[in-house]
């Protein structure tokens, strides 16, 4: 053929030579396309613009509006910074460098770990090249050709990789003469493309994430495609850097850790408040939804976990004890705990649905390098629950926790998006049973109101499930909720009902939680919030400041009162100054401070002060308290 038909978005078709790159097709569209392509895809295939078109295909130009080119872009940047890197460092070895969610990184095997100044003189270079509007430039190599290639460069790592997942051909990406790497790609069609980016930071990191492979220092960054988005972005950044729990749990004297126990927080009593104010919170909301708590054993031996599946699949997350000649795990999840109390009694149709709530401690063996304060631990807990339905029952059960995660969410003012994962290609069961629990599942979020994506393919090999992720005060997505449908588990433990026609029948499990883990979801309040929690969340909320130590007893008196009322108060009865007891309580975020004087005393009132409002007046103390009271109950 001396031409193929390029089929367009729009129905439309057009005629190019055989063999004419991707970017011809732009070009004949218009000139102004052609100057904002990035990439394209071609027959669903994401390719460079240099793609030669050697059949009819479906063509669709990437600009910087479609939804795969940020990560093409970052995925770029991130061969930019290897570039510079290599530059700059030229024994360093290469590791790999993908694109993540905010940005990308690189990791590397250098002879000293990455300064500042390092850091700062690889950005220059990587807008250097930039200036320079490099090619990127695919190249096709044998495999023997690249391993040897590579292997001349001293770039082992490249040739590890080139083993393993490299075919009989290989695709490598060039960068002119700057920089060379084993890619699959695809990649913008230069350095000059690439116009907001920054060097961010770095950190050790081992060779695939494995602590007993080779160490290597990991170069993150982030790119968009204009400066406005990128000062953002780094603005977002500074705030959260603000908003870091771990530091704002300590300065809140929420929690603390302790390198004899890696992965496990202690709880201090404002932070184990907190944590009894949420415990408590979603026992309130669970218990009149026909839920039933469970205390499960911590440890079980290692036959449940093979009956569950998880010796297999999860074992090297577990930590494992030894006793008696037997195996035992620490549990990392409660559902196959659950699994043994659906079965120790004989269940009936009119038992269903069957709720267990659970909050009790579990562990994962999380690598060291990955402990993130609270939101990455070894040690936490979940508010855990597995809803036990018939098949019939799972529309209406679903409806009704949708409706309660959507109930809690709005309690703390928390906004979120849904999807909807569906059938992966191996899966478990049949089809027929898939497609009418998703059926399900999809009449359940329209019933409730319930906006969502779907995420094709992306379900549990063992059910479809719904997927909430929370939004913080600056934009940063949290997935917390999750919904998930079991078929795997009451068959592998032989879970059975008596139906209405006095048959066995097999239960189906939802398996959901709400906060997700208590300590990723205090982490998600403290930033959201910035430790200044509502008043119904503080630990403390209100501060008693006596100005002198003749006021100090009729400040005690006032505050147990307060706690008679069911207020969290304390007194500061120190001898300091009055402006360092309100800078100090300011900086603790309590919601208010009482201040106590003469006058005060005399007319029974106290002198309110608010942490973000300042001065509001002298207020009788059971104005406050009735106040106080009616901001907790409505939980503004």
């Amino acid at each position: 053929m001396d031409q193929v038909t390029v089929t367009l978005p729009d129905g439309s078709t057009r005629h190019v030579p055989t063999g004419a790159p991707v970017l011809q097709v732009a070009e004949d569209i218009s000139p102004r396309l052609a100057k904002a392509a990035l990439a394209a895809t071609v027959d669903d295939q994401v390719v460079d613009l240099t793609h030669p078109l050697d059949a009819d295909a479906s063509v669709r130009i990437i600009t910087k509006d479609s939804d795969v080119a940020l990560e093409l872009y970052r995925h770029s940047t991130a061969h930019l910074l290897a570039a510079a890197v290599t530059a700059l460092f030229p024994e360093a070895q290469c590791g790999i460098g993908p694109p993540t969610d905010d940005g990308f990184f690189y990791d590397f095997i250098v002879d000293r770990p990455f300064v500042p100044e390092d850091l700062e003189a690889i950005e220059a270079k990587m807008k250097e090249l930039a200036s320079q509007n490099l090619a990127y430039e695919r190249k096709m190599l044998s495999k023997e050709e690249a391993k040897q290639y590579f292997a001349d460069r001293g770039e082992p790592l490249k040739v590890q990789l080139i083993e393993e997942k490299g075919g009989p051909v290989v695709s490598c990406y060039t960068i002119e003469d700057a920089f060379i790497d084993f890619c699959t790609g695809p990649h913008v069609p230069s350095t000059g493309t690439l116009k907001a980016f920054k060097v961010l930071n770095n950190s050790a990191a081992y060779w695939k994430g494995d602590a007993k492979n080779q160490p290597m220092q990991r170069i993150y960054g982030t790119a968009f495609f204009n400066n406005k988005e990128l000062k953002e972005h780094l603005h977002r950044l500074e705030e959260a850097k603000k908003r870091d729990h771990r530091k704002l749990g300590k300065d809140l004297r929420l929690f603390t850790f302790h390198q004899w126990a890696p992965g496990a927080a202690f709880w201090l009593a404002h932070g184990t408040t907190l944590w009894n104010i949420l415990a408590d919170y979603m026992r309130s909301m669970l218990f009149p939804a026909g839920y039933v708590e469970l205390r499960t054993p911590l440890v079980y031996n290692k036959q449940l976990w093979e009956t569950s599946g998880h010796w297999e699949h999860y074992a090297e997350n577990m930590l494992l004890l030894e006793s008696e000649g037997e195996t035992y795990s620490l549990k990392p999840m409660n559902c196959p705990g659950h699994m043994l109390v659906f079965a120790s009694e004989t269940r009936s149709y009119r038992d269903l649905p069957l709720r267990f709530h659970d909050q009790s401690v579990l562990h994962r063996d999380e690598a060291s390098g990955v402990l993130a304060g609270l939101t990455r631990a070894r040690q936490f807990c979940q508010d855990d629950a597995h809803c036990f339905v018939t098949q019939g029952q799972i529309g209406d059960e679903v409806e009704q926790l949708l409706r309660l995660v959507q109930g809690v969410y709005a309690d703390f003012k928390l906004d979120f998006s849904v999807e909807l994962s569906t059938r992966p290609e191996t899966f478990l069961g049949n089809a027929e049973t898939w497609d009418q629990a998703e059926a399900q599942l999809k009449q359940a979020l329209d019933a409730a109101g319930q906006a969502y994506r779907i995420a094709e393919g992306e379900g549990n090999f063992y059910g479809p499930k719904i997927d909430f992720h929370v939004v913080d005060a600056i934009g940063r997505n949290w997935q917390c909720a999750t919904i998930q449908l079991d078929y795997q588990l009451p068959e592998r433990f032989q879970l059975k009902y008596i139906g209405a026609d006095n048959a066995e029948h097999r239960p189906v499990v939802i398996h959901r939680a709400i906060f997700g883990s208590f300590e990723r979801f205090i982490a998600l309040l403290i930033e959201h919030f910035a430790g200044a929690f509502p008043m119904w969340l503080a630990p403390v909320q209100a501060l008693l400041v006596p100005i002198a130590d003749r006021h100090v007893e009729y400040a005690d008196a006032i505050a147990v009162r307060m706690r008679d009322a069911g207020l969290r108060v304390e007194v500061d009865a120190r001898q300091e100054k009055m402006g360092y007891k309100i800078r100090e309580a300011q900086l603790r975020k309590i919601p208010y401070m009482l201040v106590i004087g003469d006058r005060e005393a005399a007319n029974e009132a106290v002198a309110v002060r608010h942490r973000a409002d300042g001065d509001l007046g002298a207020r009788s103390v059971d104005d406050f308290i009735a106040t106080a009271r009616e901001d907790v109950a409505y939980r503004r």
